[in-house]
């Protein structure tokens, strides 16, 4: 990679780093904004059952998510060869068009198929930028440099994602994924003009990136990062109706919830990938262990307003400290499939967000209340505990001699 000046190294990263806030974004938008969807998408059903007609709504955060596990390690692997730059360039063209698609399409189905186009990208990207990054920073850096692209995302849930939602209750939900496309754009002027050409690797193929699934320990990763952050994005996802349901609050005051869990998201996440280059073990266990605490604490507590923010924020924190941390095990235990690795740590995350997604609208839909994501979220997190201990005891026993 060419030598870069420091002006031009920190715009650089700044660049990769708004690719993340775009895509923070795009995902977690709708997850304010379901009873705005429910109610322009669905309106016979919501109408009749409101409980009914957000849990269906949820389906467009699922659909997102499953099209991030899809297009995750099939565009990784089968693009790992080609330069970086372009296929960051070619990855922020279609965030583009299909988050214009999201917000233009007239009926819920072709929404819900936008959706799942729109995130293809999503896990390429991260894994692509997070490489690129690392490798500007310099040796050593790996945990900082996934850190780095993912605070684009916890700060889209300070700043972003609270102030676009705002605008979708204020001006309509087509009106926020119109700005969200438009973050996009910006980000791919930004990336042409400061990111240095990288070569992909050119020993790359798809048949050698696809190997790394016949490692036990990949899907074991994958596992607890899928079945791990389900917990979070049980309660995430309807984070609305809890806030004016169950804590009684305005509407208006959803943003603002939200802007707690994106500041914890963006502690989390820089810690979680200072303490990863440290101890990537240990900053898993500690991770897990605070969120179970603050799940129990928000299934609790989420019905005063301090329970709600403070809980809310320590679920954020726990979550993004988990994630480079989970992000650093797939590559090491990937072997040479380095890019499907990376993108893999998007996959696991967006099964997770699918899982909590669907079992709390499951939950709710049933009649169980809007709390009832998070008690679900707890066993799911301790589910992931469970597979990260069976996972380094099998590391353990293999490499004792």
């Amino acid at each position: 990679m060419q030598q870069l000046s420091p002006v031009r190294r920190r715009l650089a990263l700044l660049s990769l780093a708004l690719g993340g806030f775009g895509i923070g974004a795009t995902e977690f938008v709708a997850m304010g904004l379901l009873p705005n969807l429910a109610a322009d998408l669905l309106p016979e059903l919501y109408a009749a059952s409101p409980e009914e007609g957000i849990a269906q709504a949820g389906w467009l955060i699922s659909a997102y998510a499953l099209g991030v596990v899809v297009g995750a390690p099939t565009i990784a692997a089968s693009t790992a060869h080609l330069p970086r730059k372009r296929l960051l360039l070619f990855l922020l063209a279609a965030f583009t068009l299909g988050t214009v698609a999201s917000a233009l399409l007239s009926t819920f189905g072709l929404v819900l198929v936008a959706r799942f186009v729109a995130a293809l990208p999503h896990g390429a990207y991260f894994g692509i930028a997070s490489i690129v990054a690392a490798d500007i920073m310099g040796p050593g850096n790996r945990g900082k440099g996934v850190a780095l692209v993912l605070s684009g995302l916890t700060i889209a849930n300070v700043v972003g994602v609270p102030s676009i939602t705002w605008l979708g209750q204020v001006a309509g939900w087509r009106s926020a994924y119109l700005v969200v496309a438009l973050i996009f754009a910006a980000t791919f002027l930004a990336v042409a003009a400061t990111v240095p050409w990288q070569p992909g690797d050119a020993q790359a193929s798809f048949r050698r990136e696809l190997s790394a699934f016949r490692r036990p320990q990949l899907w074991m990763t994958i596992a607890l990062a899928a079945i791990g952050f389900g917990g979070f994005f049980a309660v995430y996802s309807y984070i609305a109706p809890v806030v004016t349901d169950v804590a009684g609050l305005d509407s208006g005051l959803v943003p603002w919830v939200l802007v707690g869990v994106g500041v914890g998201m963006t502690i989390g996440n820089m810690l979680g990938g200072w303490l990863a280059d440290i101890d990537l073990r240990k900053t898993l266990y500690a991770g897990f262990a605070l969120l179970i605490t603050s799940l129990l604490g928000f299934a609790l507590t989420a019905g005063n307003v301090v329970g709600l923010l403070l809980c809310s924020l320590l679920v954020g924190l726990a979550s993004s400290a988990i994630s480079p941390a989970v992000q650093s095990r797939l590559m090491d235990v990937a072997g040479d499939a380095k890019a499907l690795a990376a993108a893999l740590n998007h996959s696991a995350l967006n099964i997770g967000n699918s899982l909590g997604a669907f079992i709390g609208g499951a939950t709710i839909a049933a009649g169980f209340g809007y709390l009832s994501p998070a008690w679900a979220g707890l066993v799911l997190a301790l589910i992931g505990v469970a597979i990260a201990t069976v996972s380094f005891g099998l590391e353990r026993r293999r490499l004792r001699p």
